[in-house]
Parts: C-alpha cells; structure tokens; sequence
C-alpha cells in the first residue's frame, strides 16, 4: 500500500522526470508523480531505500545522480544541505552530467541562496535551466500532495515545472529570480520560531495557572491567537508528544541558515536567534529528533 495518501491529480501529459533523495519528503514527493503517471527514474544515497521506493511505486532506481539525470525533462531532488546538494549536482556523476540542454532542474532543498544562485549558473553553463523551489507543509504534506513550493528562478522553466509538481503540491509559486524560493523558506522558518515559541509559552503558563488547557485552545483557538501550530501541534504540546513532525535538527540547520543571511543583508533577527538557542537547549535534552513544538519541554 503506498505511504502516499489518495488525492485527485491534474490531468497533465506524461513526462520523464527524475527525483534525487529519498528521505522522509522525497520518498513521497517521488511517490505522488509516479500516481500522477509520470516516468519517474529514482537515486538515492542508499541504495536500499531507492528498492525499496521502486518496491511500492512504479519507476525504476538509477545507481548515481547522472544515471538518473540522463534523458530526463525534469529533475527534482530533495536532500540535506547545501554540500549534500551540490554532490548531487556536480562532478562526474552528478546529475548536470546527465542532463540535456533544454531540461529543467527543480530543486526541494531547503538550502542557502548562495548555493542556488551558484548551481544555477552552474546549470546555465550546460543550457540547463535550474528552479530553486524549497518547501513547507511538513511529512503530512508530502504525504497528501499538498505542499506549498516557494520558488526562484527562470519564469518558463517554472512554468514547464509547475503542471508536474502539482502532484505533491497545493500551491508552487514563483517568487522572483535564483534564490528567491529560498530566501521565503527563511522567511517562513522565522515566522515559524516565533509562533511555536510563543504557543509554548502561553500553554505552559496556562498549564501553571490550573487551566484546562485543552478547552482554552478551543476557545482562543477561535479568536485572533489562531494559527496552524495552534491547531495541528497545541494538543499535542499539552499531551507532551513530540515523535513526529518538523525535527528539532533539521529546524536548527534552517534557522542557521537565516541568520547567515541576515549577517549579509543586515536584517535584526533577535527574537529568531533567541529560539535558536532555545532548540540547542532541547537538543541538549535529547530531542535532536523531537518535532518543533518540543520547544515547551523547557518551559514544563
């Protein structure tokens, strides 16, 4: 049964597409275009998790990036970090090897803007067009196709994009030119640290003050202190559950990137660099791997 959720797919002409990386978001993103009716070509850096994608959906597994890379129209790829990401990319076997001038390189990596413009240009030097596009939503987005993309790059490379990634998303918008996807992912995990510090917070308070707070999100819930965190993680804050979600580390390298950046473009980020530490205190804690909300184990 595939770890995909059923949803209804935009009637889009078949293409040959590749996706590189297969972690937690990539093995359902790869998934969702194959239901989608895509020729989908996997790589993985393990070998075993690229079997057993192609064991739960159809497409094949390529043994390295340009393998995977060659003959394809577009190539999605979702890894780490910004090393992670050029190692896909470039050298011998990377997937720029393999690829044919004309063809599109979409890139789901939540990385710095620097290493977007870089493999941009990089990709230009082959006549390959490359489409910086990180993402939000979480596992539960991916899992039910419906992330919401945040682009950079060449307006037609997103537009022959756009059709396909649709399978996994619910909105992919271009933003502006190489890096612009990634500088408004840094601008989502700021917004982010703040509320879920905040939530944190106002639920640990209540809890100190005797309150039920199960009926207090209910009731606030329906005002002006509403948000996603609220309503997907405030129950599960109070419940003290944190195996799922967002991880701790994955937030920390995030957040580091945003603040690398605001160091160059002079932006103040102190409430940002602040929650920082407070995640390095639950790492500490032994949440490396405890999703986002974790940041009320400080507070309890």
């Amino acid at each position: 049964m595939a770890s995909t959720n059923p949803k209804s797919y935009d009637p889009t002409p078949g293409r040959k597409v590749a996706f590189l990386g297969l972690g937690v978001m990539g093995f359902l993103m790869a998934g969702h275009l194959a239901l989608a009716g895509h020729d989908v070509t996997v790589y993985n850096r393990s070998a075993a998790k690229a079997q057993a994608w192609t064991g739960e959906f159809k497409g094949r597994a390529a043994a390295t990036p340009r393998e995977a890379a060659a003959g394809r129209e577009l190539v999605f790829c979702c890894v780490g970090n910004d090393e992670d990401l050029r190692s896909v990319v470039l050298g011998a076997d990377g997937a720029l090897a393999g690829m044919q001038p004309g063809a599109v390189f979409v890139d789901h990596t939540t990385a710095s803007a620097d290493v977007a413009r870089e493999l941009s240009a990089a990709a230009a030097a082959k006549g390959v067009k490359f489409v910086d596009a990180p993402v939000s939503g979480g596992q539960a987005g991916a899992q039910n196709g419906l992330l919401t993309v945040m682009c950079g790059g060449d307006a037609a490379a997103f537009e022959a994009a756009r059709p396909v990634a649709m399978a996994f998303a619910r909105a992919f918008t271009l933003l502006g030119g190489s890096g612009a996807g990634q500088l408004a992912k840094m601008v989502n995990q700021i917004a982010i640290a703040g509320l879920v510090q905040g939530l944190s917070e106002a639920i640990a308070f209540g809890m100190r003050a005797g309150l039920d707070m199960t009926q207090v999100l209910e009731v606030i819930g329906k005002g002006a202190a509403q948000s996603w965190q609220m309503d997907n993680r405030g129950k599960t804050m109070i419940a003290d559950k944190f195996d799922f979600g967002f991880a701790v580390d994955w937030m920390r390298k995030d957040l580091g990137i945003a603040l690398e950046e605001a160091k160059r473009n002079g932006a103040r980020l102190p409430v940002t660099a602040l929650v920082d530490q407070f995640y390095a205190d639950v790492q500490q804690m032994g949440g490396q791997r405890w999703d986002t909300s974790s940041l009320i184990k400080r507070l309890k």
